[in-house]
């Protein structure tokens, strides 16, 4: 378990399964906490109430509807059909947050109904397949089974992400798109080099060994990078900043393969000729996947405002376009100008501690004498597992210091995605958010995480006695995650427990 493996380091085909098995498995142990008893509460959770129901209104109108008064009871008491289910005024609704994360989850209703079930399918599908990518980008990081592993266990035992994929709310959906990117992107930088390390004393090779240099060929994973990049935009618009961050760090790459390569101006060399087809294929990409996520709004009228450019001067842009636009405004103004209280709301700076979780559920009376006890609780509480996030904010200081003194590209990389996710957040201190916002970078935290515990163990050419301490302290860390997700798994998933068992579990004031 080591994070000092080369990008030359490749394993016999013959040993790749190990690898896979590893990642399978992991997989399947996310699976089973993700999905199981999906379908409870069967009530409608926290934001449910508006992403549920909106995904509904795409499957039947192709954009966002207003709803009748009592929606929530009526499709609880119904059948589930959403072809027939009767809860829209006939009037657009006007909503903040762009169409993609929704016609994800109208996915799982279209498949399942209009059912507790139904709408988190989808949701929970990717919070699985969440793992299954963090695997395998900690593995391509370090070429390490073992960290891949290690990271995609502490992520599948993360409450977070436990309680983000186990809602129906856009969250998940974000992090799953970012985190494709990011393995795009990885990718790309090592089909690159291998291609350049297969062309060393080639006439090409040669003729990049210049000044100026020449160009780094086709770069496929860039476009795949820019559709998922796109995608996360059309759930949330936070998905710009992975765009810049991203859009940068693979630029950032390409001037360190070329200054390998000998070229005599790697930074001017990159801005010429890697960073305007970067930019083609991430942003230009991204926009067109995000307009065409709009497509229910921009081909029918039954959008809120679709037909506000008609009101207005004669100009040579299109009317929708224009619309869209003046829809895009005033979403913007609401979201930058979100500031009312909410009981559960925390500041970015102390997400790391996660002092004020969110709970999006929770019963007493109603459960009581449900967990052999007169009173019981039962709650879904969006809290991560400490262990990952307080020995992952230790991770992170390692890993600024292997990044900046040891120059480590590896923990630079993944230190994009936390600084992505989180660092936009402070420009906006005094809006309304919420600590279940990290679901979008919990992933590079527990890669972080697993890395750093990578270093502890130490290499193959350290003494027995260093790699055995080594060995006891990573998986002593390994275990009490573990142990903590045990001990906190009936607050994130909605496990009748005895009130004092409940209480046992808010370490914090600040938890309750």
């Amino acid at each position: 378990m080591t994070v000092a493996g080369t990008e030359a380091d490749r394993k016999p085909q013959a040993l790749a399964w190990r690898g896979w098995a590893g990642a399978l498995s992991v997989t399947a142990v996310a699976g089973i906490i993700r999905f199981t008893s999906l379908g409870r509460p069967d009530d409608i959770v926290f934001d449910e109430t508006y992403y549920a129901k909106d995904a509904l209104a795409l499957l039947r109108y192709g954009s966002e509807q207003s709803f009748v008064e009592g929606a929530d009871d009526t499709i609880l008491a119904s059948d589930g059909n959403w072809r027939t289910l009767d809860i829209f005024t006939g009037d657009p609704s006007y909503v903040v947050h762009p169409p993609g994360g929704k016609w994800v989850i109208a996915i799982g209703e279209w498949l399942f109904g209009m059912t507790p079930f139904g709408w988190r399918f989808a949701v929970a599908l990717l919070g699985t397949l969440s793992v299954l990518l963090t695997v395998r980008i900690a593995r391509r990081l370090t070429r390490s089974d073992l960290i891949g592993v290690t990271a995609g266990l502490l992520l599948a035992l993360d409450g977070i992400h436990i309680v983000m994929s186990r809602t129906a709310v856009l969250d998940m959906v974000i992090s799953f798109w970012v985190l494709a990117s990011f393995g795009f992107l990885l990718i790309d930088r090592d089909q690159v080099r291998r291609r350049w390390v297969h062309a060393a004393g080639s006439p090409r090779a040669a003729a990049m060994m210049t000044e100026w240099g020449g160009r780094l060929g086709p770069r496929p994973w860039r476009w795949a990078a820019g559709i998922t990049l796109g995608l996360a935009c059309s759930v949330k618009w936070s998905g710009l900043w992975f765009i810049a961050v991203f859009g940068l760090m693979t630029v950032i790459w390409d001037v360190g393969l070329r200054r390998r390569l000998g070229v005599g101006r790697p930074w001017s060399a990159t801005l010429l000729r890697s960073a305007p087809p970067a930019f083609i294929a991430i942003v230009i990409t991204a926009i067109g996947v995000y307009l065409v996520t709009w497509s229910g709004w921009i081909f029918t009228d039954a959008g809120w405002n679709r037909q506000w450019a008609a009101g207005q001067e004669p100009s040579i842009v299109p009317d929708w376009l224009r619309s869209l636009w003046h829809y895009h405004s005033t979403a913007w103004n609401f979201h930058v100008n979100l500031d009312s209280d909410h009981s559960y709301q925390s500041n970015p700076l102390s997400w790391f501690l996660q002092t004020r979780p969110t709970s999006f559920f929770y019963e007493g009376d109603e459960v009581a004498g449900t967990c052999g006890a007169q009173q019981c609780s039962a709650a879904v509480t969006a809290l991560g597992n400490p262990v990952v996030w307080w020995l992952g904010s230790l991770a992170l200081i390692y890993s600024i210091w292997r990044w900046v003194a040891r120059r480590d590209w590896r923990f630079g990389a993944v230190l994009a995605g936390v600084v992505a996710g989180w660092a936009p957040w402070l420009l906006y201190l005094d809006r309304t958010i919420f600590t279940f916002y990290t679901v979008v970078f919990v992933p590079f935290i527990a890669m972080a995480l697993a890395m750093t515990l990578g270093a502890v163990l130490g290499s193959a050419d350290n003494s027995p006695t260093r790699r055995r301490w080594g060995a006891i302290a990573a998986g002593g860390a390994v275990l009490l995650a573990v142990v903590a997700a045990w001990w906190f798994y009936p607050v994130w998933t909605i496990v009748p427990i005895p009130y004092e068992q409940w209480t046992l579990r808010m370490w914090m004031p600040s938890w309750i």
